[in-house]
């Protein structure tokens, strides 16, 4: 019987998976958002959120509490400085796990774990990426935009046109194409 027994082994020596673990946390930490199995994701958010809260103490002996298990001196200047102060008002639960389905290769369960408010970089991050593209290449329009405004995918527009029959705007009405006007009006077309 395994009664209070906690943690998973990973299938690693205890070396290892401190090691792997403190890895998965240092790259948490830095970059935000990571993709990786569900149980090592689950095994990583205690000590992801642990750290979190020693960031929020701000003392000396906190950072070096920190600097003890984080990898790289940059990372931690990062979780005292910015991480920390994002999480002030806000008494845990830090991290939040997504499940993404299966691995090809060898049908390992995969989440993404990334540190709440994250999303908000990512996106920031993305939008001004498709902006240098749109200033870059100001004639050509990416495949797929060809009906909607630029960046727009087909899922966007779609939802778009969903909001707008809900709130009750009309569709705009097809315009015929010319050779159809021209039959129906000749008066038009000269």
């Amino acid at each position: 019987m395994r009664h209070r027994v906690r943690g998973r082994k990973l299938g690693r020596p205890t070396p290892h998976r401190r090691a792997l673990l403190r890895n998965l946390c240092t790259s948490l930490l830095e970059h935000e958002r990571i993709t990786t199995t569900v149980q090592k994701a689950k095994e990583v958010r205690p000590l992801a959120e642990k750290l979190i809260t020693l960031g929020k103490k701000e003392t000396l002996h906190a950072r070096r509490q920190a600097a003890r298990f984080i990898l790289k001196a940059a990372v931690v200047k990062k979780l005292f400085d910015t991480i920390a102060a994002r999480y002030a008002d806000r008494p845990g639960g830090y991290t939040r796990i997504i499940k993404l389905g299966y691995r090809s290769g060898d049908g390992a369960e995969l989440a993404v774990i990334e540190l709440l408010g994250s999303e908000l970089s990512v996106k920031k991050a993305e939008r001004t990426a498709a902006e240098v593209s749109r200033k870059e290449k100001p004639g050509k329009q990416p495949p797929g935009t060809a009906e909607g405004k630029e960046g727009d995918s087909v899922a966007k527009r779609v939802s778009k046109k969903i909001r707008g029959a809900l709130k009750g705007e009309k569709k705009p009405e097809k315009q015929a194409r010319p050779e159809e006007r021209s039959k129906e009006n000749p008066e038009e077309s000269e």
